[in-house]
């Protein structure tokens, strides 16, 4: 048991399955006071897979926010249909908090690569691989955009999650399915808002809403495909 600053105690969770991060705040109120431990982080928690339960603290201060659980739990079993996870090899654009990437890494893709711009955000998804301790995550901190441009690795599955706000959101289809990112028979998903359709696009294969998040999904057909419908 132990005490912040403000005189609130804490206690940490000795089990062998805790981490260092891992504890349960038990606040004693004076007067208006209310702890700060308990203001300052939101809790990010992995749904299924063999990490499943494990909690990650994501500060407040941070722009950007983890999926929903609702969200999170209902596209993973759409993609059950698509692919197997444990036969996967998976790329992460704009890795915010790192909640899709552990999402990935739980249910055993062999190898996750994670890409944040943002330092502070990138640092965080290091410590909470570093937590783990599985080697199949690979955090990289650089900006999406151009290492869509610029890799040349191709991934079975890849996810973005851009902020609704960038500009180029519109652009992703076309910049990720015509770059080297996505396998013959690969699956993209982009996280998006309402106001996005792309159902128009012949590599579309179907668009998903949960309360306010949206997904689309595209696949990238596979030469003979491409062969026989010429």
């Amino acid at each position: 048991m132990c005490k912040c600053a403000n005189g609130c105690l804490y206690l940490h969770t000795t089990t062998n399955a805790a981490r260092e991060s891992d504890h349960l705040h038990i606040c004693t109120f004076s007067h208006s006071h209310i702890c700060t431990l308990t203001q300052s982080f939101f809790p990010m928690r992995i749904i299924t897979g063999k990490y499943k339960g494990r909690h990650f603290e994501v500060p407040r201060t941070f722009k950007a926010r983890p999926t929903t659980d609702f969200a999170k739990e209902n596209l993973f079993n759409v993609l059950r249909a698509y692919v197997d996870f444990e036969d996967v090899t998976a790329l992460d654009l704009f890795g915010g908090t790192g909640s899709i990437s552990l999402e990935l890494v739980s249910r055993g893709c062999q190898r996750v690569t994670t890409i944040e711009k943002d330092r502070k955000h990138f640092a965080f998804i290091q410590q909470c691989q570093r937590t783990l301790g599985d080697e199949a995550w690979l955090p990289m901190c650089g900006d999406a955009l151009r290492f869509i441009e610029r890799c040349k690795e191709s991934f079975d599955l890849v996810f973005a999650d851009p902020p609704y706000a960038l500009p180029e959101l519109g652009e992703l289809p076309d910049r990720v399915m015509n770059s080297a990112l996505v396998k013959e028979g690969g699956l993209f998903v982009l996280e998006h808002g309402k106001t996005y359709d792309f159902s128009s696009r012949s590599d579309f294969v179907e668009h998903r809403a949960y309360g306010s998040v949206n997904f689309s999904l595209f696949r990238k057909a596979t030469d003979e495909e491409l062969t026989t419908t010429e």
